[in-house]
């Protein structure tokens, strides 16, 4: 009886429902920011669930909109609630809400992909890398068009345990349109398989918890969406820089129906680059016909560590990008004048995160 008393009392007092919350609001999805409202309670409950126990938990809520899933993460349990909303609209319903939990949500008014996570929570609760997760954890129905940006980017905090993962290994349990979510999780071999899946599965374990389909959401979407959860692993699988295996794995799929070494040879300048190719494909062991999708991540990693090998020996090619040696000749080609006219112009753009997975 104790047990259940405790659980009631982090329930939610009577208070208006999100869809009237919506109507008193005069709230609307807008479709240029990818909103999509998700109003049925069960569908947000099942979502929380995923993400394990959250009694007495800290979370960090993306992109909360008219607060439908916030109550059900508040209804679990959760002892400490920041939500981050950009949108100024939702700010007084999320204010309502707060007053129906005191000291339990406290409400940023900002953008996910600026917000200091490393800052907003208690020091005390971390826990050391090698040991079990923390009591923290960052959960989000995410609009479709930050949610790719954003997960690279908490990737790479995973890979230098920075960002919400000074604390420790922290989970995500979040909303992706169904076929990000696939290639998330797709296995070698599958047609989903892609960089997104390297990125993400070498870093963590990533499992596929549910479809929600579109109809469920308002307004509806044109596709519908799966709920991935995220628990980084102890060791990543492939032990070299985040932006280092990126870029590896980026060349890699950048011609994902042509044999492999066809994106590797990408990784070097002209000159030399079929040697190149072959000795780092010879070094990491790994068949050169075999197609990006088929490649496990053991053969990316071998390949990432051929390549560091090769870059230690020859510092510049780390910042060799092939598509910027085309742009270069395609100037040259315009003005009729000669390439090493460009070489002393550097040749290192970082890629986009927001470019296709």
């Amino acid at each position: 009886m104790a047990a259940s008393g405790k659980v009631a009392s982090f329930r939610l007092p009577p208070m208006p429902t999100v869809g009237e919350l919506i109507k008193l609001y005069k709230l609307r999805a807008e479709k240029q920011l990818s909103q999509n409202f998700l109003l049925d309670m069960k569908l947000t409950d099942k979502i929380v669930r995923q993400a394990g126990s959250l009694m007495d938990a800290h979370v960090c809520e993306v992109g909360p909109g008219p607060g439908g899933l916030t109550r059900s993460i508040l209804n679990a349990g959760a002892a400490d609630v920041i939500v981050v909303e950009k949108d100024t609209r939702f700010i007084p319903g999320l204010k309502l809400l707060s007053e129906g939990a005191p000291g339990r949500l406290r409400i940023v008014h900002g953008d996910i992909l600026t917000y200091r996570m490393d800052k907003g929570f208690p020091a005390n609760i971390s826990k050391p890398w090698e040991e079990d997760p923390p009591n923290l954890h960052i959960i989000g129905n995410l609009p479709f068009n930050v949610s790719t940006p954003l997960m690279i980017k908490w990737l790479e905090n995973i890979a230098n345990r920075t960002g919400p993962f000074v604390y420790g290994r922290t989970r995500l349990t979040l909303t992706f349109q169904k076929e990000v979510a696939e290639r998330l999780t797709a296995s070698t071999g599958s047609k989903q398989r892609s960089r997104l899946s390297i990125m993400a599965q070498y870093l963590c374990t990533v499992r596929n918890c549910f479809t929600i389909p579109g109809r469920a959401f308002v307004p509806k979407p044109e596709v519908d969406v799966g709920v991935v959860h995220f628990t980084p692993l102890v060791q990543p699988q492939i032990q070299q820089p985040f932006k280092l295996v990126e870029k590896v794995v980026r060349n890699i799929f950048q011609f994902r129906r042509k044999y492999c070494h066809k994106g590797i040879e990408k990784l070097f300048p002209e000159a030399g680059r079929v040697e190149l190719t072959q000795e780092m494909m010879q070094k990491a062991d790994v068949d050169p016909s075999l197609r990006p999708t088929e490649l496990t991540i053991p053969d990316i990693r071998a390949l990432v560590d051929a390549y560091a090998h090769i870059c230690n020996h020859e510092p510049s090619f780390l910042n060799y990008e092939f598509r910027e040696e085309l742009r270069l000749k395609h100037i040259a080609r315009k003005r009729k004048m000669p390439m090493d006219t460009f070489m002393d112009t550097p040749t290192s753009t970082q890629p986009s995160p927001q470019q296709p997975c």
